[in-house]
């Protein structure tokens, strides 16, 4: 009796690594022009334990506040050129797929003051995402961000499902289809 338990749960989990691999390279299907910079990872990567600075100095959070929904994590600078042309479509993505289950979120990494970082959203209109800060790069660090902007997928679990090194075109029909499908298959919550 115990082998055929045992049995049973190997397949189990073979059969749910198989449809993850299968979701993964449908996802990785959708993948154009910049998104094709979109790594999926074979197996889900944790992500920082350590605290952020909250907006406006409302205290510190963590990613595993957002627990539960699926994150698009962006590393950015206010000296960031590249920063400065991407953060209006992921604004753009908040406004379209932002709610329970997805949310953008943006961690300025480095030395930003909040005053300098209200006045790059400012001149760029954006209103709709959090002004976060990691001043010490320490997550940054503790996830391996090398250069700016690094965008991370983390999954409802808290784990990282996928990264993109440098800027890309969030407006594009790829990077809408990808989230799309990704947010068709989260479980209803």
């Amino acid at each position: 009796m115990r082998k055929l338990l045992f049995g049973f749960v190997y397949t189990a989990l073979a059969l749910c690594a198989n449809i993850a691999a299968a979701d993964t390279a449908a996802l990785e299907a959708l993948r154009e022009g910049d998104m094709k910079k979109l790594v999926f990872h074979a197996d889900p990567r944790p992500v920082s334990d350590g605290e952020f600075m909250l907006a406006d100095g409302a205290g510190t959070g963590t990613l595993a506040d957002y627990r539960g929904k699926y994150v698009l994590l962006n590393f950015w600078a206010t000296w960031c050129a590249p920063c400065r042309k991407e953060m209006p479509m992921l604004s753009a993505l908040q406004d379209e797929f932002g709610g329970d289950a997805f949310e953008v979120v943006t961690l300025a990494t480095g030395r930003n003051s909040p005053v300098g970082i209200q006045k790059f959203f400012d001149e760029i209109g954006v209103t709709n995402l959090p002004r976060h800060q990691d001043p010490k790069q320490a997550i940054a660090r503790d996830m391996g961000v090398l250069g700016l902007p690094i965008t991370v997928l983390i999954d409802p679990e808290g784990n990282e499902i996928a990264r993109l090194q440098g800027d890309a075109d969030w407006n594009s029909e790829s990077a809408k289809s990808i989230l799309a499908a990704i947010l068709d298959t989260a479980p209803e919550g």
